[in-house]
């Protein structure tokens, strides 16, 4: 196995360019207008070996430049007089299968006769079928609707030449490993394979083993789980100060372009208007807002027409905007993965990146997990004073000042109105000056009072150690949301369950990706020998549950719909399993079935579906 280190700088002279690694003629020129110029480590292992045609398994975490590293092989052998599917990506979100497809759009900019579809739930069928009919080369896709086209028979993968499963383990964490492996069942023997994957559990390993001949294993080692241009701080706040801090940090940092995470869909909505609200340009991003209009939001985040995304975890992955140079968590995740996908949204491709996290006092133990998955500690970090809050104003008036006079056209202007002003009304030009300040602040006062600072004190009680804290201020107390009652949820029965060798995970990944539902859309999940009941949201949106209506689960429909039994009980025998039950201790996708619980027929393979020849 191959092994390079990330870590280890490098001259200039030893790294080879990518002309040299064997990229030729358009991709190379796309690459060069992109501004690249030196592989990255898991690029200058991977690239050389995919263009000899052997099959590569790869140990990377995201950011590091894998994309390109499959991508790049891909394009330089793609034969476009045949209008075939010749390649294949399989990605765990919709998010990431964007991502992959705009970045292969990129790449062949000067190949315009490429054609490349991305496939995924949430998009209507009928723009992927028209696509199909025309024909393409390259298909990027989530497992979940691959599996939809292939049992309809839109989509042919017998003259396959490339495969590659980015991102396979979070593939295997949803429930998709099943789903792979009909996938990979259908394609032809003689075809080349890229795995790519952060970590490599025995499924993954199994996977490799029995569908790539022969792999080249190569190893991207870094010294952090997270990249080291990120600097990364915490704020501890309670939770009713949250929007208050925001605000004052906003006003302080220079940001260009922010992604901040919230943990439930409503929490998007409010928090996006509170901060417009406030003078922000910000737009919500979550699950239920349509596919179109989601990936309307992020371009304007490209281009500058919007500042702060305003996001649940629905975002975290795949989701690669240069102009994002703040992260903040505004919810805390509990998991330390979800953690370092979060605050991999900035810092990309060599840039710096800052990410602040909003540690409630009773979520500091969480820091110690970010420490151990990160390898890096954060720095506590204080609340703007009023003070920093009034410098930062006084700067921006003076940068407004100095703009104005450089537009000597316009001044001109104006200082003749200031001198008939003066003229006719005997008053000083510094207070005509002042005058108009006031005119061009408006109601809200330009300065803070800085021996009313409320709020920063609060803030500083609340940071404090236990102990310090208790006497600072009994009168207080934390404002915690609500959790949601037993009433909040509704029972959905869907037609898989114990004999369809189903888990919880299986159910969550499949309903979370197809729906863009988040963790705390999930109640109580019991699998029964033939279906299963899931508690979702009382208020989930008929949309929503029009999605679902297509999701497969280890190759067959749910057919879900409204459960008329009593979803509350489980009989002997059932295996049940109570998300909120768990949800304080652990990450959704780590809990499943106690292995004591399960069948004997859970040992049987489980029989592939019939695939109807359309």
């Amino acid at each position: 196995m191959s092994s390079v280190d990330d870590a280890q700088p490098e001259t200039i002279a030893e790294e080879p360019g990518f002309k040299e690694l064997g990229i030729t003629g358009s991709v190379l020129s796309a690459i060069r207008d992109l501004g690249y110029e030196t592989p990255s480590p898991i690029q200058r292992a991977t690239i050389p070996t995919l263009l000899s045609g052997r099959d590569v398994v790869g140990m990377a975490q995201t950011g590091t430049g894998k994309t390109a590293a499959f991508a790049l092989p891909i394009l330089e052998r793609l034969d476009v007089n045949r209008v075939v599917p010749q390649a294949l990506v399989l990605a765990p979100t919709r998010e990431l299968a964007l991502q992959v497809a705009e970045a292969f759009e990129s790449y062949a900019a000067q190949m315009p006769d490429v054609r490349l579809l991305p496939v995924y739930g949430g998009q209507g069928y009928g723009v992927q079928l028209s696509a199909l009919r025309r024909g393409v080369h390259i298909v990027v896709g989530t497992p979940g609707r691959i599996m939809d086209h292939l049992a309809k028979g839109t989509l042919d993968l017998s003259e396959l030449d490339y495969l590659v499963l980015d991102e396979a383990d979070e593939m295997l964490k949803m429930g998709f490993a099943e789903d792979v492996e009909q996938i990979l069942s259908q394609t032809p023997e003689e075809k080349q394979v890229a795995l790519f994957s952060a970590t490599m559990p025995p499924q993954i390993r199994r996977i490799a083993q029995q569908y790539l001949r022969d792999p080249e294993e190569i190893s991207v080692k870094s010294k952090t789980a997270t990249n080291a241009n990120i600097t990364q701080r915490y704020l501890v706040v309670s939770y009713a100060q949250k929007v208050d801090a925001l605000t004052r940090i906003l006003e302080v940092e220079n940001f260009d372009g922010m992604i901040v995470f919230v943990r439930t869909k409503n929490e998007t909505e409010t928090l996006a208007e509170k901060l417009r609200a406030r003078g922000y340009s910000a737009a919500a991003i979550n699950g239920d807002i349509p596919q179109n209009l989601r990936e309307r939001t992020v371009n304007q985040l490209k281009e500058a027409k919007l500042d702060i995304l305003v996001a649940t975890d629905v975002a975290a992955r795949g989701l690669d905007v240069e102009r994002v140079s703040h992260v903040v968590n505004f919810d805390i995740p509990t998991d330390t993965e979800s953690y370092v996908h979060r605050i991999g949204r900035t810092g990309r491709a060599g840039r710096t990146g800052d990410a602040i996290s909003f540690i409630t006092p009773r979520e500091r133990y969480l820091l110690g997990h970010i420490e151990k998955a990160t390898r890096q500690q954060p720095t506590q970090m204080q609340l703007p004073t009023a003070e920093d809050v009034n410098t930062t104003r006084l700067a921006r008036f003076d940068d407004a000042i100095t703009a104005a006079l450089e537009d000597t056209g316009r001044l001109d202007t104006y200082r003749d109105v200031i001198a008939h002003y003066v003229r006719h009304h005997d008053v000083p030009e510094a207070d005509v000056a002042a005058a108009l300040a006031i005119v061009a602040q408006g109601d809200k006062p330009l300065l803070l009072e800085a021996e009313d600072d409320r709020l920063a004190a609060a803030v500083d009680a609340a940071g404090r150690p236990p102990r310090e804290r208790a006497g600072a201020d009994r009168g207080t107390r934390e404002a915690r949301p609500a959790r949601r009652g037993r009433g909040d949820y509704e029972a959905y029965r869907i037609e898989v369950g114990r004999r369809h060798r189903v888990e919880p995970r299986q159910i969550v990944g499949a309903l979370a990706n197809e729906g863009g539902l988040g963790r705390d859309d999930f109640g109580a999940i019991t699998i029964r020998p033939e279906f299963s009941i899931v508690e979702l949201p009382a208020s989930l949106d008929r949309r929503v549950l029009e999605k679902l209506r297509d999701t497969r689960i280890s190759g067959k429909l749910i057919e879900i719909r409204p459960d008329r039994g009593a979803p509350g009980r489980r009989r002997d025998g059932d295996r049940g399993f109570d998300r909120r039950a768990s949800r304080d201790d652990r990450p959704a996708r780590e809990s499943r079935a106690p292995r004591d619980e399960r069948s004997a027929d859970d040992d049987r393979p489980a029989r592939k579906p019939r695939h109807r020849k359309d």
